[in-house]
């Protein structure tokens, strides 16, 4: 796992156009300052253009999981995450952290029993409300189960992704009325399977599951998106690249 996440991490923090890129690469293209700032303003002007073009829907890949589940923590960090970097043109995530939680009510309240106990339950809640909260979730989340101490690394991670979401903030959401409500909707979800789940990590391909698609997905998530996106294929899955110039960093 360690070498994988080397490469991911890398990916994150080494931006391809400049040395001093400030944003991560979800951003790059947000914006012409941002694309100017990180030498991709030409392969983003490109990549807007090929999109605007493409007739296919996106293949939706939905994770139901639990934040301490060392299976889940697995697909995440080593199968979502390299595939969303390489193919995120193609693909959308859809995390719902809930698993094989219960969920009871105490008055005007949910109560939730987790498989993992109370810490599963608190990264559960915290993770919800990142996804509520931004729209930088999904690598704080990869940040967050990627660390050796899923809730300690919590704040760590704000800070390299996500430095304007205190932990204030973040721990009104959790400790709130919202977290809980975003909580219940979660297991409103999970509950909503079809099939029902059977265990976690739970894969969902456009909405579907099979035991097929589950072993796909676990083979190589990378395979199976790119197998089923019905538009032109991307660089990435082996369809017509476009050569772009490259920029250096140079050894003075």
């Amino acid at each position: 796992m360690k070498s994988v996440l080397i490469l991911i991490l890398a990916a994150f923090h080494a931006p391809l156009g400049s040395c001093l890129c400030p944003y991560p690469p979800e951003e790059w293209c947000s914006s012409v300052t941002a694309a100017t700032e990180c030498g991709v303003l030409k392969q983003c002007l490109e990549k807007n253009a090929s999109r605007s073009g493409l007739a296919a829907e996106p293949v939706q890949v939905g994770l139901y999981y639990e934040s301490l589940c060392p299976g889940c923590r697995e697909f995440l960090v080593e199968m979502i995450m390299p595939t969303w970097i390489l193919l995120n043109d193609i693909m959308t995530v859809h995390l719902v952290p809930f698993g094989n939680a219960q969920e009871k009510t105490e008055g005007q309240k949910y109560v939730f029993e987790c498989q993992h106990g109370e810490d599963e339950c608190q990264g559960n809640l915290i993770e919800t409300c990142l996804l509520n909260m931004t729209n930088m979730a999904f690598p704080i989340i990869f940040c967050m189960e990627s660390s050796t101490d899923v809730l300690g690394s919590v704040e760590s991670c704000l800070k390299v992704y996500e430095p304007q979401l205190s932990m204030d903030k973040l721990n009104g959401c959790v400790k709130g009325d919202l977290g809980n409500q975003l909580m219940h909707q979660n297991a409103l979800q999970t509950a909503g399977l079809k099939p029902p789940h059977q265990y976690v990590p739970w894969v969902t391909i456009n909405g579907e599951h099979s035991d097929d698609l589950q072993q796909k997905a676990s083979t190589s998530l990378f395979s199976l998106v790119c197998s089923l996106y019905k538009g032109p294929k991307p660089a990435a899955c082996g369809g017509s690249q476009t050569q772009h110039s490259r920029s250096y960093c140079i050894n003075k």
